[in-house]
């Protein structure tokens, strides 16, 4: 920091401690105000620019180093020069003196704070130019957050401080407004028959209603905004309640909730009913696990004291079988069960045309058009495919493509490569590698299931090479090539590069959000890596909003059936009350053997939030059940806050993690803690009964050895 900031942090310190060394925030209080009111007033009337002055510089002083009292000396501006002229000195003082904290803190802090916060600040600035004047403006008029906050946050931004004081003057006028009237109600009391007078209550009245007024104030003039370029394109009437886009777990239970509380909906489906978990994804990866898990027991038998069987895999028949769990689970996602429930099912492909009109290219062909008070997008997310050279000359496939690939297929492919190190990439290693195939998983970064800590990322490495699956973390897959030979891989490790033959590769590197081609370049709705939203779901216009892996940020089925109640209740009578969606506590497994659930914190999101921890932990191999089935890899990891029984975040690895993680899940969502856990009567002998001892762990953990002392001696004492 250099010497001028030093100075200026040192004068603004001094200030700040001779405030409150002197105790001067006695002179700012409402008693203090009354005492001195016939003085003021009479000084007023003798030197009246003096005392404007003089009020004025105090004004100022106090706003531009965030001291407390604003409030009061607004109040004593509208008693000492009536609200005329009460509101234009304050209006001025209070824009100027916020403009002087906003470049203090911009010189003093912006530099320090963009090299440690860089990119987080970039994005946020990107967003301040874009509509900064406009969020200032609004929160300048409904003043939720105090205004000093205001101003040094402000300070940290790319905003220009002109715009910073026109957009202040102007936003904090109304507000001044309503306090300076308030201070020449406050001039008036003089008696009992004064604090009663309706001209007082009022004031205080509108101080109460003003910010749910000024909400509503800015909501209409947003809304007016961004409605402008369709103006006279809003129907009259709407042909439907709600038009739902994209038949996944978003949109179904969208329409359910829509068709359930009576509303007319339509469902546009272009594809497949049930989305990406039905015929892509969860149900078919865990079908396939299934075969995969018994066949890998069937070669283990001797664990359980059995002959180990050399399973012979008929991948036809697997590949058969996973079809036939699709089509058994078909009908609970079909048109006609939707369209029994009440649900107009649409099967086509759906266009914004404006914030209320969706045109439907329909798949028997023609097209339709139709209105709707809202729309909710849930238009699912389809696989990354990451820009390899070479790649679409070797062909490829997808957790989307490769079900119809394989089921062509009398055996397994014999060498597999398999691009990713993530929850899906990792599950299929593990899957195909138990069904015969040569498997190679390749991860650009260190380790794999990155986001969990790192001793479940080697455990469960450690289970897929145990599998035979070859991991190769800390490789960046660099192109593909073709010979005579046959297909490659290159990889670059530590600067080295090798090839890698496959018969099959597929990419499993992560999925994106579906947003090209639904209209919403046209339409002017932001998207990022989803459709951007706000708290209730809503896009850039509030009758349209967005659901499931489109908005995200969790790209799970249970989470978009979450968001699904959230879309569809906001929509249909958000105009009576709207609710924000809860993302607070979000389940989530790794179908891995052993399985990894998790919901919360972990130890390596908890150190990089700063958020203090404590850690309770049981091993599955102390636990009967486990012991019995053999099946005693694995533990229970539990965070807590320091001293405290509330839980944090929950890791499971184990057989069932992801059936045992939910005990944990409503202990959270209801506020729960380890105490009740421990309470609770557990069927022995089962593997839930792992909660149960975690939870012991953590009561030992935090017994009170003082008061057990004081027992022991009692206990000798009884004794004689």
């Amino acid at each position: 920091m250099n010497l001028r900031k030093t100075l200026l942090l040192a004068l603004i310190a001094l200030a700040v401690v001779a405030f409150f060394a002197l105790d001067l925030g006695r002179f700012l209080s409402l008693e203090a105000l009354k005492q001195r009111q016939a003085d003021f007033a009479e000084l007023y009337a003798q030197r009246p620019w003096t005392v404007i002055g003089a009020y004025f510089a105090i004004y100022v002083a106090t706003t531009a180093l965030s001291l407390p009292g604003a409030t009061i000396i607004t109040l004593a501006g509208g008693a000492l020069f009536g609200l005329l002229w009460g509101t234009v000195i304050v209006s001025f003082a209070s824009s100027i003196g916020a403009t002087l904290a906003f470049l203090v803190a911009r010189f003093v802090l912006r530099d320090s704070v963009q090299a440690r916060f860089g990119q987080r600040l970039s994005e946020i600035n990107q967003g301040v130019e874009r509509e900064g004047a406009f969020y200032l403006f609004t929160l300048r008029l409904i003043p939720l957050v105090p205004f000093f906050v205001i101003n040094l946050l402000m300070g940290l931004t790319a905003m220009k401080a002109r715009t910073f004081y026109l957009v202040s003057q102007l936003g904090m006028l109304a507000g001044t407004v309503v306090y300076v009237n308030a201070g020449t109600q406050l001039a008036r009391i003089d008696s009992l028959r004064g604090i009663l007078s309706p001209a007082l209550i009022g004031s205080f009245v509108l101080l109460g209603v003003f910010p749910l007024l000024a909400r509503r104030v800015v909501a209409a003039v947003q809304r007016r905004r961004v409605y402008a370029p369709w103006a006279g394109q809003r129907p009259a009437r709407f042909d439907r309640n709600l038009i739902v886009i994209g038949a996944g777990a978003g949109g179904l239970v969208t329409a359910y909730i829509a068709a359930a509380v009576k509303a007319k909906v339509t469902l546009v489906e272009a594809h497949k009913m049930g989305g990406d978990c039905l015929n892509y994804g969860c149900v078919p990866s865990k079908a396939l696990i299934r075969s995969a898990r018994l066949a890998h027991q069937m070669r283990h038998a001797s664990h359980v004291g059995l002959g180990d069987v050399s399973a012979t895999v008929n991948f036809k028949a697997v590949m058969q079988r996973i079809r036939s769990v699709v089509e058994a689970i078909e009908p609970h996602d079909s048109v006609e069960r939707y369209t029994g429930l009440g649900v107009e099912v649409q099967q086509g492909y759906a266009t914004l045309v404006n914030p209320w009109t969706v045109e439907i290219a329909l798949n028997n062909g023609g097209k339709q058009r139709l209105t709707a008070r809202s729309i909710v997008l849930a238009t699912g997310a389809s696989p990354f495919v990451p820009p390899l050279p070479g790649l679409d000359e070797v062909g490829y496939l997808t957790s989307d493509t490769l079900w119809d690939a394989l089921a062509e297929r009398d055996t397994v492919p014999q060498r597999m490569v398999v691009l990713g190190g993530g929850p899906i990439g990792s599950e299929l290693a593990q899957a195909f590698a138990r069904l015969g195939a040569q498997v190679t998983q390749v991860e650009m970064a260190p380790r794999i299931l990155a986001r969990e800590d790192e001793e479940v990322s080697a455990l469960a490495r450690a289970a897929l090479e145990a599998d035979g699956v070859h991991v190769l973390t800390g490789h960046k897959a660099l192109r593909c090539e073709r010979d005579d030979a046959g297909k490659w891989l290159v990889v670059e490790h530590q600067g080295q590069t090798q090839r890698i033959a496959f018969d099959e590769l597929i990419c499993a590197v992560g999925r994106s959000a579906r947003l090209k081609g639904y209209g919403l370049e046209a339409l002017g709705i932001p998207t990022s890596r989803v459709i951007d939203t706000n708290d209730y779901l809503q896009t850039l216009y509030p009758n349209i909003y967005a659901a499931g892996d489109a908005a995200g940020p969790f790209q799970f089925t249970h989470v978009a059936a979450h968001q699904a109640w959230y879309a569809a209740v906001n929509a249909l009578f958000g105009e009576f009350k709207r609710f924000k969606v809860d993302h607070s506590v979000i389940p989530w497994a790794t179908f891995v053997d052993p399985e990894v659930a998790r919901v919360g914190l972990n130890e390596q999101e908890a150190r990089e939030r700063g958020i203090a921890f404590e850690v309770s932990r049981y091993a599955l191999e102390e636990l009967d059940r486990a012991i019995a089935d053999g099946e005693t890899q694995g533990f229970i990891k539990v965070l807590t806050v320091p001293g405290k029984d509330r839980i944090l975040g929950v890791t499971i690895v184990g057989a069932h993690a992801a059936e045992l993680l939910a005990e944990y899940v409503l202990a959270m969502k209801h506020g729960l803690g380890l105490n009740r856990v421990l309470g609770t009567i557990h069927t022995y002998p089962t593997m839930a009964e792992a909660n149960k001892y975690v939870a012991g762990e953590w009561k030992r953990a935090h017994a009170p050895q003082g008061l057990l002392r004081w027992v022991q001696r009692y206990h000798d004492w009884k004794r004689g």
